[in-house]
């Protein structure tokens, strides 16, 4: 993805909404419920495949151990005792996970669910053709695997979000001309005359609906980002080290 694509300089920062993080450990079930629900969409896929690498698990034991654990952190409360002050969400949950985990182990057993307790609805298969497209990398540090898997993952969201928003909205050429210019396409980028020839538009056109995709791109990343980061400071951190820029 081109780097302008995501780090605008005119971009506004969204307002505050309130976290998913603090919504997972709320004591209204509703709210708890939505709240835990983002949470396991924007981490279970860095989960699994952290299971594969930290612990050397293999697919279905990867699988069973993030049912398992998010699974079990939803009926025992666990985000409800994250404490902003000492450390980053992402670096909470990984603890946690680590702790699961072992105890796992310890007890040489998978959690054992209630026969009408619904497993997760978490797309496995296409975790693992990622790691059969990208091997994950034996060497790098595992904080840094497990953020990047987020970061990966909040983005793949967030380009599916701009499709549908530029589908309901009547611009479905901007999100054309984003995927054309700005996602890496093979062989480089065309021009934006190139591009205004395919699409039978104006380069001042195709200017325009570029800019309305990139800022609605940057606008719905950071939505998402600050709906599962824990603090305003985890929030901040995450914007410049994903972004490249400074909340203000």
């Amino acid at each position: 993805m081109r780097e302008d694509a995501v780090t605008g300089r005119r971009g506004r920062f969204p307002t505050t909404r309130l976290s998913a993080v603090r919504e997972a450990g709320s004591s209204d079930p509703d709210t708890r419920e939505r709240g835990f629900s983002a949470v396991v969409d924007a981490y279970w896929k860095s989960a699994y495949k952290y299971l594969r690498l930290r612990w050397r698990e293999d697919g279905e034991g990867a699988r069973d151990l993030t049912q398992g654990f998010f699974a079990r952190a939803f009926e025992k409360s666990w985000l409800s005792a994250y404490d902003a002050r000492k450390g980053s969400f992402r670096t909470f949950l990984r603890t946690c996970l680590d702790g699961y985990v072992a105890n796992e182990r310890k007890a040489s057993r998978r959690l054992k669910r209630d026969p009408g307790a619904p497993l997760l609805s978490l797309d496995f298969e296409s975790a693992e053709g990622e790691i059969s497209e990208r091997p994950l990398p034996a060497g790098k540090p595992l904080e840094d695997v497990f953020h990047d898997e987020f970061v990966r993952g909040l983005f793949s969201a967030a380009l599916a979000e701009l499709e549908a928003e530029c589908g309901r909205r009547g611009k479905s050429p901007a999100f054309r001309l984003f995927e054309a210019y700005d996602l890496d396409p093979p062989g480089g980028a065309p021009t934006y005359a190139e591009l205004g020839r395919e699409l039978s538009l104006s380069v001042t056109e195709v200017t325009n609906q570029l800019a309305f995709a990139r800022r609605t791109f940057r606008r719905i990343v950071l939505e998402r980002l600050r709906r599962v980061t824990g603090s305003e400071r985890e929030y901040r951190e995450e914007v410049r080290a994903i972004l490249g820029r400074v909340a203000p």
